[in-house]
């Protein structure tokens, strides 16, 4: 909202147009009459710009800012003036995603690729970059949860997924041209967080028991290592240490294609219980020791869609197991490892967190008194749970 304030006791305007903050000087003295007339005047420029029926050059024909929103509106109309700031929309958005790909992993870059192309461009795409208020970024939002824009509802989680590359564009071009980004104060829509579903560990054994031959190894590590599904399909045969025993994580298979993993973080170590020791070293000896580790007859990385729905699916529902993704393999890992008492700090190294609070926060309930570090509990609780069964 603009105000009505006095520099060397003359009255100015105060407001904003077009994310813009505009002053206005006036001549006339700083009275209680004359800022009634200047409140109205305000009052009624307001209201333009609220109708967007606002123009500058008709109530400040003499203003430099008047000249240069009419080089915006030029822009906006697709002509382009290089006035700072009024890019197009998918002018500034193409420029920006040359220098920015660099830091993103190519499954990110293609994610934000396909949001700006479906969802921020046909909205705003022909828009002056500084332009856009936060009423409309606002209505937006709105449109998206209501399903109205797209013709279909959509979770708070994707929402605040698709609005994400909007606020860095509009905060980016806001540092560059020196304007103030209409995203200020807009916070993201409130997420429930989903509970996990681990498995318990008769229900491991029951699945990998009975599971087809050929992929019990494939399920084995995944319980029994917390690998998130593009780290074990990228998971290749020179990132198996047998004589220190672990899985060395360097890589994601994501969209079909090898790259970098998810965060700093997951570069990592996973120590190797026994149990995937030796299932791994019988898979090796069956394989040719070369390329991914779990690969289809083509010699291509698992297609996780095809083995959920051929494979996971079907042997959940013939144990009458209740159904949940296969991604719950990992949380699985979390909690096993939590319940046999391991140190908080060495399961946070072996799932890839940067601390322990991701632990605290999502596995909060299968948290014992923890004391070990080494992963000796774990092996003492699989050996003492397998000694059980044969006996």
């Amino acid at each position: 909202m603009g105000s009505v304030n006095a520099r060397n006791n003359k009255l100015y305007l105060d407001f904003r147009f077009k994310s813009v903050r505009c002053r206005e000087m006036t001549t006339l003295e700083d009275t209680a009459a004359n800022r009634k007339r200047v409140a109205a005047v305000l009052k009624r420029i307001e209201a333009e710009i609220q109708l967007n029926q606002f123009e500058y050059s008709r109530h400040f024909p003499n203003s430099k800012n008047a000249l240069k929103f009419a080089a915006y509106e030029v822009a906006a109309e697709g002509k382009g003036s290089g006035a700072p700031g009024s890019d197009l929309v998918r002018v500034f958005v193409d420029q920006w995603l040359l220098e920015r790909k660099a830091e993103w992993r190519p499954s990110q870059l293609r994610t934000i690729e396909d949001i700006l192309t479906l969802y921020i461009l046909p909205r705003f795409g022909e828009r002056a970059i500084n332009s856009i208020t936060k009423s409309e970024v606002l209505k937006f939002r709105a449109d998206l949860v209501d399903g109205s824009a797209f013709g279909k509802e959509l979770s708070a989680s994707r929402i605040n997924q698709i609005l994400s590359p909007l606020r860095v564009v509009l905060n980016d071009a806001a540092e560059r041209y020196d304007f103030t980004s209409p995203w200020k104060s807009i916070k993201p829509l409130p997420v429930n967080r989903k509970p996990v579903h681990p498995f318990t560990l008769d229900e491991v054994f029951k699945f990998l028991d009975f599971v087809r031959p050929d992929f019990r190894c494939y399920f084995l590590t995944r319980f029994f290592s917390g690998l998130r599904t593009g780290e074990i399909d990228g998971l290749q045969w020179e990132n198996i240490d047998f004589e220190r025993r672990q899985i060395l994580v360097r890589q994601s298979w994501v969209r079909n294609k090898l790259g970098p993993v998810k965060t700093k973080t997951s570069l990592r170590e996973i120590d190797m219980n026994e149990l995937v020791y030796e299932s791994l070293t019988q898979h090796y000896k069956q394989s040719d020791g070369h390329g991914f580790v779990f690969q289809t007859a083509g010699g291509k990385p698992m297609n996780n869609k095809n083995m959920s729905y051929r494979v996971w699916y079907p042997t959940l529902d013939i144990l009458n197991i209740p159904r949940r993704n296969p991604y719950q393999t990992r949380h699985t890992a979390a909690t096993l490892w939590l319940a046999s008492g391991e140190s908080p700090e060495w399961i946070a190294k072996q799932m890839g967190h940067a601390n322990t609070n991701m632990l605290f926060t999502v596995y909060s309930r299968y948290v014992p008194n923890l004391t070990r570090r080494d992963g000796s509990a774990f092996e003492a609780f699989l050996n003492q749970k397998l000694t059980g069964e044969t006996s």
